[in-house]
């Protein structure tokens, strides 16, 4: 088993190079192109950064809202991260999926698929386009594919494990004729998560791995499943990453349940709360880190891996997570090559994590007599948008929630009657602190060491998506309706404006006909967080 520790190793990042943006320009439009935000996190090794420099430091202060598209009466947990290709902007709800023009705000169309039950959290978070089709998953747990130009459905399957308390809202990401895509469902009993390589022609499931295999050393990590409790979590709900070079997919386990009670759940419950590395042909597991053991406090792996390679050639990942740190791995020793030796546990290395929020009694298990006070708290640290990175400056960005609760335990003997399959288990009670005292933080590290360049800290949870560009900017909002850029280099706020609704979903940069173009995903109503707008709607800006 890997060593967890909290140090520092210096390390680079990779020289980009960047494409700049003039205006009358008009680029080749093809999905890989400077202008496209074409996948949940713009590319696959999922950076955030985009090339684009038509605003910048110099003129963003004249940056201002010219379009707005509002959903009506299609009011969710607008989490939907928007992609953008050939001037088409793609995004989802729960129900819905949208696509707009990207320069006006239009509608081209809108394809519905209602569900007989509504899921708890009404929430889907993106699409992936391949070869002129999208893919999302559903609050039923399905996973259907749709035409790019007209919306009609392609094929619709239901996952192979669907069960009560299963959904699929993470942005898949699409890839070699494959789409990836993992379900949600881990704070239910008896659910481990799974992820899926579907064929993109017909969505038959080409490999399938479990979270907790059957047999082996992970397996043996759930010991209580000896005494009859329920292996449960290890879900997968928010995005991927992938190195298209090696074939390698990279995807952050969610937490074990009872989410908080170790003495139910007893081990160190692999592969929950990991950075995993799969074979894209075959799902193999080639390797994996374990970034929090033996959860005491629900703290998800819960963002997509970022994959950067430094400078001098090394290959790193940047992970923020709901633990409130900025966790950096090596992942040189991930091998996917025929007849490549290694240990799965020594392929990806701990190298160094630095907070990203506040952190308090991170080590202290609660009590089944008392409430315990902890931050991050159950909704802490960087939720299903992670870091960013800008090739550039050499910096990795992160925005976080500061947000406390105080929890406790039942007794053991009642904690370990588990319920019904699919039923929630968190293993304990907890309180917020008031909604008003939930802060948020905006960090940029330098990669080589973790050092901070500069923070920000925010009125509100920053829970939107951080978008660097090549204009020296940095992007990103906070709950409280604030949408900022800031000087990528010093954390100057530069332009502010208030979209007078909170946000959770992506903030994305893209240009048609010469153009460049600033979106956000705009009012998030969800049943578990602050704040009931009466309205969602994607807001464009440009200058």
């Amino acid at each position: 088993m890997k060593s967890i520790n909290v140090f520092n190793v210096k390390v680079g990042l990779a020289f980009f190079l960047f494409v700049e943006l003039v205006p009358g320009t008009i680029f080749s439009q093809n999905q890989d192109s400077p202008e496209n935000w074409p996948a949940y996190n713009r590319t696959y090794n999922g950076e955030r950064y985009s090339p684009l420099k038509q605003i910048t430091t110099a003129n963003v202060k004249q940056l201002r809202l010219l379009h707005s598209f509002d959903l009506g009466r299609d009011i969710s947990s607008l989490q939907t991260g928007p992609i953008v290709v050939d001037g088409v902007m793609y995004f989802t709800t729960d129900t819905t999926t949208y696509a707009i023009n990207a320069a006006t705000g239009k509608l081209k169309w809108k394809s519905a698929r209602p569900l007989k039950e509504q899921s708890e959290l009404r929430v889907n978070r993106g699409v992936a386009f391949y070869e002129n089709k999208l893919f999302r998953g559903s609050g039923d747990a399905h996973v259907y594919a749709l035409n790019a130009a007209d919306g009609k459905q392609r094929w619709d399957i239901k996952v192979p494990d669907a069960a009560p308390g299963i959904t699929t809202p993470m942005a898949p990401i699409a890839w070699n004729g494959m789409v990836f895509i993992g379900h949600a469902g881990g704070d239910n009993s008896g659910i481990t998560g799974h992820v899926y390589a579907l064929d993109v022609s017909d969505g038959h499931v080409i490999w399938t791995f479990n979270a907790v295999p059957e047999t082996g050393p992970a397996r043996a990590s759930w010991p209580a499943a000896a005494k009859g409790i329920p292996i449960s979590g290890g879900a997968f709900w928010t995005s991927f990453s992938l190195d298209t070079e090696n074939g390698v997919l990279y995807v952050p386990s969610g937490n074990p349940a009872p989410d908080f009670d170790v003495k139910v759940r007893e081990g160190d419950n692999l592969y929950s709360n990991c950075v995993i590395a799969l074979d894209t042909k075959t799902g193999k597991l080639l390797g994996y880190v374990q970034l929090v053991r033996k959860d005491l406090h629900d703290w998800d792996v819960s963002t997509a891996p970022v994959l950067i390679t430094t400078k001098s050639g090394r290959k790193i990942i940047a992970s923020a997570n709901k633990d409130g740190l900025l966790s950096v791995i090596d992942r040189a020793g991930v091998k996917n090559e025929p007849g490549a030796g290694q240990n799965i546990e020594d392929a990806l290395l701990y190298m160094y994590a630095v907070p990203t929020t506040t952190r308090v009694n991170t080590d202290i298990e609660l009590s089944r007599e008392q409430y315990t006070y902890f931050k991050p708290g159950v909704l802490g640290g960087s939720e299903w948008n992670g870091a960013a990175y800008s090739p550039e400056l050499d910096c990795i960005y992160v925005g976080a929630v500061d947000w406390g609760v105080k929890g406790i335990m039942p007794p053991l003997d009642s904690a370990r009657m588990a319920p019904q399959p699919g039923g929630i288990w968190l293993g304990g009670r907890y309180i917020f602190d008031p909604p008003s005292e939930a802060k948020g933080w905006l960090t940029a590290f330098n990669a080589k060491d973790g050092t901070v360049k500069w923070k920000f800290k925010a009125p509100a949870p920053v829970l939107a998506g951080v978008t660097p560009t090549a204009g020296g900017l940095v992007f990103s909002a906070a709950q409280n309706g604030d949408f900022y850029a800031f000087d990528a280099q010093n954390g100057k706020m530069l332009w502010k404006t208030s979209t007078g609704l909170p946000t959770g979903g992506g903030i994305i940069s893209y240009a048609v006909n010469g153009k460049q173009y600033i979106a956000i995903a705009n009012g998030m109503k969800s049943p578990v967080w602050p704040g009931a707008p009466k309205k969602s709607r994607i807001l464009i800006y440009g200058l």
